[in-house]
């Protein structure tokens, strides 16, 4: 099942087109994408069955999925080769941060660059909770997820990075920094959740590849964690980490600028195209 939001209503896509959920189900559920994952349960039960009529639609018009989340988590340092290009250590525990839900965008259009700024790249799988999860077991984790996206975690390295202290938050969650889409993929209709291809490219140029099996904490181990601290929310987006490749880890760094156009992909969910813009 792929759920998306198609102009600011929640549809279902399949290779016809896309079903409107408030008119399919005769106003069970509401437009709002948010429907979805405040009662996924009876959702996904209703969307199993659903067969049409899809209508054409233009890809253009996708928007976050989730375009209101609570909360909004990032994982750092969590892959492997991400770690080594870093020069630090792989972490004993999860390294964790929060992007301001208000940098959430969806998987196409502009994204404007802050002035004479040090904007990176940074391809990655994005959990979406489907049921409130409070010290839930790593054995038991999926069944809380309904499902996956792609993200990209962009990152102001010089405001997250500048002292005293990083500013990690703040450097990751300007406006447009969060892109997600261009939908959320349930977790049945992947051959191996744990195991999947992503990366990016810049202005037509391969920056990222990788897969999240690189991965030092999976998708289960990050939901038990962050479940033993605080309630994971429906809706609540979960940014996994991201591969090796990333323009701080090169030599010379390089930054995104305007005219750069960034395209990112996760296996099975598909692609974002984004365009960078001066502010």
């Amino acid at each position: 099942m792929r759920v998306a939001n198609l102009d600011g209503r929640l549809v279902l896509l399949s290779g016809t087109g896309a079903v409107d959920v408030e008119r399919a189900s005769a106003g069970r559920f509401g437009p709002d994408p948010r429907t979805a994952y405040d009662r996924w349960d009876a959702f996904a039960a209703w969307a199993g069955g659903v067969s049409g009529p899809a209508e054409p639609y233009d890809p253009a018009d996708l928007r976050a999925p989730v375009p209101a989340p609570r909360q909004v988590f990032g994982i750092g340092l969590n892959y492997h080769a991400h770690a080594a290009e870093s020069g630090l250590e792989v972490p004993e525990r999860p390294v964790v941060f929060t992007k301001f839900p208000s940098c959430v965008t969806g998987p196409y259009g502009d994204i404007v660059l802050p002035e004479g700024g040090s904007t990176d790249w940074e391809a990655e799988l994005v959990a979406v909770i489907g049921r409130t999860a409070r010290r839930v077991a790593e054995k038991d984790a999926w069944s809380h997820v309904a499902g996956l996206t792609a993200g990209q975690d962009l990152s102001e390295r010089g405001t997250q990075l500048a002292g005293p202290a990083p500013q990690f938050s703040l450097g990751k969650s300007l406006p447009g920094f969060g892109p997600t889409g261009p939908c959320v993929v349930t977790v049945d209709e992947f051959d191996d959740p744990d195991d999947l291809a992503l990366g990016c490219s810049v202005g037509g140029e391969e920056m990222q590849r990788g897969r999240t099996g690189d991965m030092i904490f999976s998708v289960p181990r990050l939901v038990a964690a962050l479940s033993a601290v605080l309630p994971l929310l429906p809706g609540d987006l979960l940014f996994t980490g991201t591969p090796a490749g990333v323009g701080m880890g090169r030599s010379p760094r390089r930054w995104l600028a305007p005219g750069d156009e960034l395209v990112t992909r996760v296996e099975t969910i598909g692609e974002m195209r984004h365009r960078l813009v001066a502010g």
